[in-house]
């Protein structure tokens, strides 16, 4: 409550300054006085300025450009891949937190736009749609046209606005530039006024950095477009899922939240992929958890794998080792000694994804039947060492020791340690 009514407040003040300022500025230059004093930010009113000659205040809506030519300009634009590679995570901004998202062009004519159907069709209403031209010029003060004059990441606030129309927004907007440092357009998230938070120009500079990675990754060496074909693959990701929750490429760590790792560790174990609702069920189960959060887990881990992740039927199209496939090829092979050494514990320990502890289980009971299957007493030893509480695999070790086997004293004290506790 506090919040919304500091953000009340600050409308009404803006708001207020609006109405005083505005028609001032309107006049002939000697007429006019300066605003830099007040709450409004020098940018706002040098844009006001600016734009005062070009766009009238009481407009309802921003001009359009010719929607056809805007549909081949962003077949077209270099930006329109990774902002498809990001679709499932905006979608969930626009879904769950009431945004609707927009990419511009370099000359601020938006591309692009997600949002759920009450916030686009308050959006469509202002042109805040593919072939809105939103540059100073066209609509005056606002976060998009800022970011393109200024090169840096801005936040329009209500009467901030130079037209009238958009005092029910806030805009939060952030230029994506090209590996060459151009600007290649914006992306903007937009909401009401009295859900403005602090924490969704973060959210911003986050979804630009990923689409200017994506930009970089994609980029070809200077002089390289001949070579680009017969590159060398991407250096595979190993995961490390037993005893441990890691995924690396070339050494160097993967930004993945633990719900990412169940889902790329689910992917592994199964080549052929899962159905969208089985992977859901795999993951949450019985959980109540939105269509739009799933699909950003996916999205995300599709980025940090830089692709690699199929639509449709989920399933890895990159290269990923996995420590816990291993162990169960080795046990295919009855190849018991290496799986012991690729098994160092049980299948990511803090999950609880329904789908991972069925697969922990399996992993479990397998390699413990292999070891009490087989002959060598070296396999029992080395599983007694991460399973201390195993009296069977304990008495297992000492029937396979010879009575003057210098390995018996171990397997004797641990058996000694697991029938006491």
């Amino acid at each position: 409550m506090s919040q919304r009514s500091d953000l009340r407040r600050r409308r009404a003040t803006l708001e207020d300054e609006w109405s005083r300022w505005v028609p001032r500025l309107k006049q002939p230059a000697p007429a006019r006085r300066s605003a830099a004093d007040g709450p409004l930010r020098p940018e706002v009113t040098e844009s006001w300025l600016r734009s005062l000659g070009s766009v009238d205040p009481c407009r309802d809506s921003a001009p359009v450009a010719d929607t056809r030519s805007v549909a081949e300009r962003w077949a077209a634009s270099p930006l329109r891949r990774p902002v498809d590679d990001l679709s499932d995570e905006l979608h969930s901004i626009a879904d769950d937190a009431g945004f609707v998202t927009a990419v511009t062009d370099a000359s601020g004519t938006i591309l692009f736009t997600r949002g759920g159907q009450t916030m686009r069709r308050r959006a469509e209403r202002v042109n805040f749609a593919p072939g809105g031209r939103w540059d100073e010029p066209d609509m005056g003060t606002n976060a998009l046209s800022l970011a393109l004059r200024t090169g840096r990441p801005s936040t329009v606030f209500s009467a901030e606005h130079l037209v009238s129309a958009l005092h029910g927004w806030v805009c939060y907007c952030a230029p994506v530039h090209g590996p060459d440092g151009r600007v290649l357009g914006v992306l903007d998230l937009s909401t009401t006024w009295d859900r403005s938070h602090p924490l969704a120009m973060s959210t911003v500079r986050s979804l630009v950095s990923a689409i200017e990675g994506r930009l970089r990754t994609e980029a070809p060496a200077p002089g390289a477009a001949q070579a680009a074909t017969s590159a060398a693959p991407a250096a595979p990701v190993r995961l490390r899922c037993l005893g441990a929750e890691r995924a690396d490429r070339a050494g160097a760590p993967l930004p993945l939240r633990p719900r990412q790792l169940e889902i790329l560790t689910l992917l592994a174990l199964e080549p052929d992929g899962f159905t969208p609702e089985r992977l859901r069920e795999a993951l949450y189960g019985d959980r109540a958890v939105t269509a739009s959060t799933f699909k950003a887990e996916i999205s995300h881990l599709r980025r940090a794998l830089g692709g690699g992740v199929a639509a449709r039927r989920y399933a890895l199209t990159a290269p990923v080792t996995c420590d816990a496939v291993d162990v169960l090829r080795a046990l295919e092979r009855g190849d018991t000694g290496t799986a012991l050494t690729h098994y160092r514990g049980p299948l990511l320990p803090r999950s609880e994804a329904p789908g991972i502890v069925e697969y922990r289980a399996q992993l479990e009971v397998a390699v413990r039947e292999a070891v009490l299957s087989s002959t060598g007493p070296e396999h029992a030893l080395r599983y007694g060492e991460r399973a201390p509480y195993d009296a069977e695999v304990h008495e297992h070790a000492l029937r396979l020791l010879g009575p003057h086997d210098r390995r018996r004293p171990i397997a004797v004290g641990r058996l000694s340690t697991a029938l006491r506790d």
